[in-house]
């Protein structure tokens, strides 16, 4: 079976998220879930993931606040986001594209997300589409900076990018990304004409390694099951695994 884009994502997730203690995924987010149950499989019981789409697979049994609360006081080392827009500091946007008294499009609100960027220390943004008008130098409304002033007090904030394109690490200190792989069957001047906003690179980006066998066979079994149950569609559309999921 050759390998597909989001397992891709996936394997790149996976490998950012090794060693961490406790993962929080949000809604709606089935390339995080699955890299964060991957590690859980491969080296049991793993890291503790809360996935806030799953009561089996939730700590909390009050939502946002909750989730919020075990932020605020140091007790997630990592959590996922994507944006209408991503800008090239790291900026977030999850509000509206366009003016925002007239957009053009307007989407379901940043709800925390400035909160949890501050107080996370590991936040690895995706994005399942890569080109200029996702990842753009300056984003039209700012949900969560990627950067904040000196003085500012701020525990977290991005490490990572990942897209179908690519692997781009976040430079703290310069406020900007850094091209560390490109996916397989792609190139840099893929990523260069696809990306809104300028990057450092090397002079020559390694291409981003596989998953290995015995972690590829627990994707694709136990744990693309386990992703099947809580997301149907996206469980058929990778693996089909729809039916065998709603049995």
């Amino acid at each position: 079976m050759e390998t597909r884009e989001e397992e891709v994502l996936i394997g790149v997730i996976h490998r950012l998220i090794q060693g961490t203690g406790h993962i929080a995924v949000g809604a709606n987010s089935p390339i995080p879930a699955a890299a964060a149950f991957l590690a859980q499989a491969l080296a049991p019981p793993g890291p503790i993931v809360s996935l806030q789409q799953s009561p089996e697979n939730n700590l909390w049994t009050d939502g946002g606040r909750e989730l919020f609360d075990c932020a605020s006081q140091g007790r997630i080392d990592v959590f996922f986001f994507s944006g209408a827009q991503i800008g090239g500091q790291g900026d977030i946007n999850l509000v509206a594209i366009g003016d925002y008294k007239s957009p053009k499009a307007r989407f379901p609100g940043s709800y925390g997300s400035a909160h949890l960027y501050f107080m996370v220390p590991r936040i690895i943004l995706f994005r399942t589409e890569h080109s200029r008008r996702t990842l753009v130098e300056t984003v039209d409304f700012v949900s969560a900076p990627g950067v904040s002033a000196p003085g500012v007090y701020r525990r977290g904030g991005p490490v990572a990018l990942v897209t179908p394109l690519c692997h781009f690490a976040f430079d703290k200190a310069k406020g900007r990304f850094r091209l560390e792989t490109v996916h397989p069957g792609h190139t840099v001047e893929e990523v260069l004409d696809n990306t809104g906003f300028a990057f450092d690179r090397p002079e020559a980006a390694p291409v981003t390694p596989a998953l290995g066998a015995d972690a590829m066979n627990l994707l694709r079994g136990t744990v693309a099951e386990k992703i099947a149950r809580i997301y149907p569609k996206f469980g058929s559309d990778v693996w089909g695994l729809q039916e065998r999921s709603m049995a």
